[in-house]
């Protein structure tokens, strides 16, 4: 996951079934030459889809990502709640509280499959919440390792059984839905965590004031 897959020949030798005293059985040589020409295309092509598609979590595809989904315990659906009040859905609601829903809005909630970069990024995520102890130097390989070319980020540890991630860059709206509603950033047991975007102003008024009710010194 986090180093280089080995290299693996998929190649099937099958001539070396044929025995000694066939070796001038042409016909025979030919029939198993053929086979072995269908197996080293066929059978390598099978094997290098399978890392590409399933093995590898950078490249995996929806079925791949549906399998690491299954071995790491952690569902690539979303839950979204019911755009409605009450059973009204069509018009408006008592007090209009249907207005912004639409007249065709959701009164049961649906859930619906994460997109696929999504979904990479969150199994990818949950690997590292499995097999991390939970240090600092770990986590920074970690944070290097997938978002190493979105810029810089780290963990700083606050004391008090706190931690807290930094991001010296914007994080990805995708990174943005996963830390904001899944606890999925590697933390040891019974430390609480969080995470900044130090790209925001944190110190006195952002543009439009909108740090007004963070208070100065907000994060």
């Amino acid at each position: 996951m986090t180093g280089t897959i080995q290299e693996f020949d998929f190649t099937v030798d099958l001539l070396k079934a044929i025995l000694w005293e066939y070796n001038d059985a042409t016909s025979l040589q030919s029939i198993l030459n053929q086979k072995a020409d269908w197996y080293n295309t066929n059978q390598t092509e099978f094997w290098e889809d399978f890392i590409t598609n399933i093995f590898n979590l950078t490249t995996a595809n929806d079925f791949g990502l549906e399998v690491w989904s299954i071995i790491l315990g952690a569902p690539i659906t979303i839950t979204v709640s019911p755009t409605v009040v009450g059973d009204v859905f069509w018009g408006f609601a008592p007090d209009s509280s249907n207005f912004d829903n639409s007249n065709f809005g959701n009164s049961t909630g649906v859930i619906q499959h994460m997109p696929t970069e999504m979904a990479r990024l969150y199994l990818r995520l949950r690997y590292f919440q499995l097999v991390s102890s939970g240090t600092i130097p770990e986590a920074n390989r970690m944070l290097a390792y997938l978002f190493g070319n979105l810029g810089v980020s780290y963990l700083q540890d606050q004391g008090s059984m706190r931690q807290r991630y930094i991001f010296n860059f914007t994080p990805t709206n995708d990174m943005i839905f996963l830390f904001d509603n899944y606890d999925i950033l590697p933390r040891p047991a019974g430390v609480s965590s969080m995470y900044v975007d130090s790209t925001r102003p944190i110190f006195g008024f952002a543009p439009d004031s909108s740090n007004f009710d963070n208070s100065n010194f907000g994060a």
